[in-house]
């Protein structure tokens, strides 16, 4: 809902590791904000975001893509990768190029990430699969198991070495193999009407998304550290995790979203290609 100029800005928080440089110095308030914090896995916030009941959020880059004439994109702010991104992976009990006609589970919590699948699976490797939507952990706990599974966020950097599943596609490396360009999984955006009514509110929000951003990825080493300690992976795995990540939204970045808006348009998965439109004065 629109927010009164004295109010917080209501900001949406995927909830996964990859985003903590972007949104700890906001939450420890070492960058001062007046933020208030909405958290959810990329499906929720988009609908969260497309309702207009956040003024700013993390969102799936297909959520741009499908309601782009309600957002702003906030400048140079995304998360993806220049190849492998290691937390958007197919797990496999069989070879990826034996997955024709075979049925893959995918998390209910990704809308870009399927997508993406689909277009590498169909397009790239030429393969046919079947795709069911489901809950992950629980499936893969159970007696039947899925041959394949999408996993995404924290859930796949914690199964990606099971030892039900020796084969593994990550499709940041994958796309980066099919088209020579970045992936970018998710951006930030900014509803236009919360804009309209409250502008200085919301650019200022921007502004500070931008330097929690600078400041995050000067310091990979103090993330990587503080995550350790939560036994998910070690340091050196960490670091490696946060050094092939992507926070920027500059010109090859741009690129390689256009590349798949015309995928998405391609297969109508959307009924225009969209243009990249940022919010004005957040420079």
């Amino acid at each position: 809902m629109p927010i009164a100029p004295e109010k917080t800005v209501s900001l949406g928080r995927i909830s996964y590791l990859n985003v903590l440089p972007i949104y700890y110095p906001l939450e420890q308030n070492i960058i001062t904000n007046n933020f208030r914090f909405l958290y959810g896995p990329p499906a929720e916030l988009n609908n969260l975001m497309s309702q207009g009941f956040l003024d700013i959020s993390s969102t799936s880059s297909i959520e741009y893509a499908r309601n782009y004439k309600d957002y702003y994109l906030v400048p140079d702010l995304a998360i993806g990768s220049r190849g492998p991104v290691q937390s958007v992976l197919l797990l496999s009990q069989i070879p990826i190029d034996q997955l024709d006609n075979k049925t893959i589970l995918v998390s209910a919590q990704t809308h870009t990430s399927a997508i993406l699948l689909r277009l590498l699976l169909k397009f790239h490797y030429q393969l046919t699969v079947f795709y069911d939507s489901g809950d992950i952990s629980q499936s893969i706990e159970g007696s039947q198991l899925p041959v394949a599974f999408l996993a995404i966020g924290d859930e796949a950097l914690r199964l990606r070495n099971h030892s039900n599943y020796p084969y593994t596609l990550d499709l940041g490396h994958a796309w980066l193999e099919w088209t020579n360009l970045p992936f970018i999984f998710g951006v930030w955006v900014v509803n236009k009407s919360s804009l309209t009514n409250y502008r200085q509110n919301i650019i200022d929000g921007c502004q500070k998304l931008l330097a929690a951003k600078q400041w995050g990825q000067k310091r990979i080493d103090f993330f990587s550290q503080i995550i350790a300690e939560k036994g998910i992976l070690d340091t050196d795995q960490l670091r490696s995790y946060f050094q092939g990540l992507v926070y920027d939204l500059q010109a090859k970045e741009q690129e390689g979203l256009k590349r798949f808006f015309h995928y998405l348009y391609e297969t109508k998965e959307i009924t225009e290609i969209p243009p990249l439109q940022f919010c004005p004065s957040t420079y």
